[in-house]
């Protein structure tokens, strides 16, 4: 049996897939906006290098050392997809992914993962044995076809909430209202921001995501047609 993580990717690929899943504000006019199927590319891709080059799989742990960002949700949802455990805290986990690559240690592999919308590499040099996500991820493949299928009661979050692949929409997932066009604040942490995104997710809405330097305008709000409650 599918895990809830596979079938919210199932959901987003097939279901208005070309339409606005998530939309990204960030600094310096920086806006992006990922179809269904341009999320769920991006996420295979990316569960393809975890599992190809990072020999990940079910029941490791990833920690997300990265703040609130299109690119995080991204390694979100593909560490769930693989039926991997989501670190959110300063914890020990198998693997990280990082915007500070410096600072990583005691982790069975790092990825350096640049925010910067358009990066093609890292911006400058790497300690050794660090990925370059951006370098690296456009080789993987658009599918991902698990190598080992994952056990719904393996861990998903750890963080404020430890909950399993079992209960990540039902449990870790934010109530949301049906077709909803969420604003979503990203100074409000990346656990909060999935929470209240994988909500919006599986009431087949959408998600706009405002970097904390931007004013969420009402030029914004109406250019966006954001959800007013």
């Amino acid at each position: 049996m599918s895990i809830p993580a596979t079938n919210l990717m199932t959901a987003l690929r097939s279901g208005h897939s070309t339409s606005p899943r998530l939309t990204w504000y960030g600094p310096d006019s920086e806006r992006v906006e990922l179809s269904g199927r341009v999320l769920d590319n991006w996420v295979a891709k990316t569960s393809n290098l975890l599992q190809d080059e990072l020999d990940a799989e079910p029941g490791m742990s990833i920690r997300l050392d990265l703040p609130a960002h299109w690119k995080s949700f991204v390694w979100a949802l593909a560490a769930w997809q693989l039926g991997m455990e989501v670190v959110f805290d300063d914890t020990s986990a198998d693997l990280l992914a990082t915007d500070k690559p410096d600072d990583g240690a005691g982790f069975g592999a790092i990825v350096a993962v640049p925010l910067a919308a358009l990066a093609m590499r890292w911006p400058g040099e790497l300690p050794s044995g660090v990925v370059d996500y951006a370098a690296e991820v456009r080789s993987h493949g658009d599918v991902f076809m698990a190598h080992t299928e994952p056990e719904a009661g393996l861990p998903a979050v750890r963080g404020t909430a430890g909950l399993r692949h079992e209960q990540l929409i039902d449990g870790f997932a934010a109530t949301q209202e049906p077709g909803v066009r969420l604003l979503v604040r990203a100074a409000e942490g990346l656990e909060r921001c999935l929470a209240a995104s994988l909500g919006a997710w599986k009431e087949d809405g959408s998600v706009v995501l405002v970097h904390p330097d931007l004013d969420v305008t009402e030029h914004l709000l109406e250019n966006e047609r954001v959800s007013r409650p």
